[in-house]
């Protein structure tokens, strides 16, 4: 039986708040009161650093901070820095795992224990890889994952330095179109997500080593592309990705 999985279309709302609202959501999931749940939006100027994030990886000082509007959180998923911003898609999928990495309705006897329950985490983040790798190619954007390396990734074109009496060559360098970081709650219910770059404005990214990876660059859809798609149909070509790869019956509501 195909399961039912609710979305909501949220537009542009605090980092916070959507953050409270994982919270609540994740527990009514995890008592069996909501079926599994992706929260789609954007946020405003923001850099988030993980579990593992590095004080070093912030490079904008207060007074910088102060002038481009940016907030600083240290949140609860996996990973060091990011940016959140306008022109980026967020997409928080907040589902309970099961013990083979699949997602199911039942939480059976992990609700309400202090032991996380065995799941496929790492199947499930390339799941969501492969649901970005999906979306992109039907908007036209071939990208792939990197060996080793979190997140969904393109080839770049960049110039590389000219032999002597040569003309300046280009070749392909990948970078980071989609950035990942999650959280699995002690319920087994996933948390935070992905954060795709459609149109955002790349400058705020000079403020941090984006996700600790120094020799990697970041792009965007509107880098990549002649004409970039708008935010709606990104929104519904990542929907019915998401559906296919999870093997979801979508539906949309309003909260």
């Amino acid at each position: 039986m195909i399961q039912t999985c609710l979305v909501h279309r949220l537009g542009v709302i605090e980092y916070e708040a959507a953050w409270h609202m994982q919270e609540e959501l994740a527990d009514q999931i995890a008592k069996g009161q909501r079926p599994p749940t992706l929260l789609l939006l954007e946020h405003p100027h923001t850099y988030t650093f993980g579990r593992r994030g590095r004080s070093e990886n912030l490079l904008w000082d207060e007074t910088e901070l102060a002038r481009c509007g940016v907030k600083v959180l240290w949140v609860d998923r996996g990973g060091d820095v990011t940016y959140h911003g306008p022109g980026q898609l967020v997409g928080y999928p907040l589902i309970p795992l099961g013990n083979d990495g699949l997602f199911s309705d039942k939480l059976g006897s992990n609700a309400g224990s202090a032991r996380l329950p065995q799941a496929d985490y790492v199947g499930y983040v390339r799941r969501l890889e492969q649901t970005l790798i999906l979306a992109l190619s039907r908007l036209g954007v071939d990208a792939f994952r990197l060996e080793g390396l979190t997140g969904v990734w393109v080839d770049r074109p960049t110039t590389s330095p000219p032999a002597k009496d040569a003309q300046p060559a280009k070749v392909a360098r990948p970078a980071k179109v989609a950035a990942i970081g999650v959280k699995v709650d002690v319920h087994g219910v996933t948390r935070h997500g992905f954060a795709l770059n459609i149109h955002p404005d790349m400058a705020y990214w000079e403020g941090i080593v984006a996700c600790g990876l120094a020799d990697y660059p970041v792009t965007s859809l509107a880098e990549l592309m002649a004409t970039p798609p708008d935010m709606g149909t990104t929104i519904q070509t990542i929907i019915d990705a998401f559906a296919q790869v999870y093997q979801y019956h979508i539906t949309e509501e309003v909260l």
